[in-house]
């Protein structure tokens, strides 16, 4: 019986597409891609598969392997990892980029360290954390790419911790950044509150003494209403990128735009982006969670049919007031 209850278990809610036309976007963006989490619509893609370097983007891996060694049990937020001399000579000074200011031979915690990577983009401490899982950052760099393909991530590869330029190594998609930013949020929900909406961090000290606050970079913190992370990324080569979610009403979107020429003009184009998303769409749930949608026929089993029951909300992304009629089909795997 068992055998026939997961199969009939694995169906879909099939739509009559609606009628009403999608609302128009333009973009400045070389790259972009916006993704309705509660109903799984893609609401905009532009160039969403092309491969381009992530930048910082790539330090959402980085947290990602460790929020998983976290959940897992194996790494405590408590947890104190050493900052090597090479490490700090290397990823010190202006040449090095952002940094969240370690100093060699330093003990620091793996929860100043997360925060380092997400809200102060620190390459510095990308590397230290990763040193301190792995032994080295390319045995880390394997961690990465082992996670990568566990969540779907078909068509990115890491070759560093921070996304530092390394010559097409490190290489990625704006659909595969929305992914990554899903699987966060879904799978680390407490790790992610705790990390990705900070809006400033303060760690280390002037030559003066005083103490060193950095802003986040995130343009949607305090400029769109429910936004709450997820990362910034810059170098000549890949432009100025954003991966960022917001969540309103319950409702959930995930955005990246990458290549632009400016910092400004990421702002702009971030709250732009996501600004439409909520006002141009709408979301209907169409099932509630464990509502039993359908009933499935069984072959040589104790009972003639078994439930369909909905594993979670099911919902459809609509233009905003359009009142299209829809019509469900349930289709299942069965007999």
């Amino acid at each position: 019986m068992k055998k026939f209850l997961l199969a009939a278990t694995a169906f879909s809610l099939v739509l009559a597409p609606a009628t009403a036309q999608t609302p128009p976007f333009e973009t400045a963006a070389p790259v972009a891609y916006l993704e309705d989490l509660s109903s799984g619509a893609v609401l905009y893609a532009k160039d969403a598969d092309r491969q381009m370097p992530p930048a910082s983007m790539a330090k959402m891996m980085t947290a990602y392997v460790a929020f998983d060694l976290i959940k897992q049990g194996k790494l405590k937020l408590s947890d104190m990892a050493d900052v090597r001399a090479e490490t700090w000579r290397k990823w010190h000074g202006p040449s090095a980029g952002s940094t969240m200011f370690l100093s060699p031979g330093q003990k620091v915690s793996v929860e100043n360290l997360l925060n380092g990577i997400v809200v102060v983009s620190g390459n510095d401490a990308c590397v230290v954390l990763a040193e301190h899982l792995a032994g080295t950052e390319e045995a880390f760099v394997n961690l990465m790419n082992q996670k990568a393909k566990e969540i779907g991530l078909n068509n990115s590869r890491f070759g560093t911790s921070n996304g530092w330029p390394d010559a097409g190594r490190t290489m990625v998609t704006a659909r595969d950044l929305a992914k990554l930013a899903k699987a966060t949020i879904s799978n680390h929900p407490e790790l992610y509150k705790r990390f990705y909406s900070k809006e400033s961090f303060t760690f280390g000290t002037t030559l003066g003494g005083a103490p060193i606050t950095q802003a986040n970079r995130d343009p949607l913190l305090g400029r769109v209403r429910g936004s709450d992370g997820l990362k910034t990324g810059h170098t000549d080569e890949a432009g100025y990128g954003f991966t960022g979610s917001a969540e309103q009403n319950g409702r959930r979107l995930v955005m990246v735009v990458a290549g632009l020429q400016s910092f400004n003009a990421r702002i702009e184009e971030s709250v732009k982006f996501m600004d439409w998303g909520f006002r141009a769409w709408s979301s209907r749930k169409l099932v509630t969670k464990g509502r039993t949608v359908e009933q499935a026929d069984v072959q040589l089993g104790d009972a003639a049919q078994v439930g369909l029951v909905a594993p979670r909300d099911l919902a459809i992304a609509i233009p905003s007031g359009a009142n299209p009629n829809l019509r469900a089909t349930v289709v299942y795997q069965g007999p």
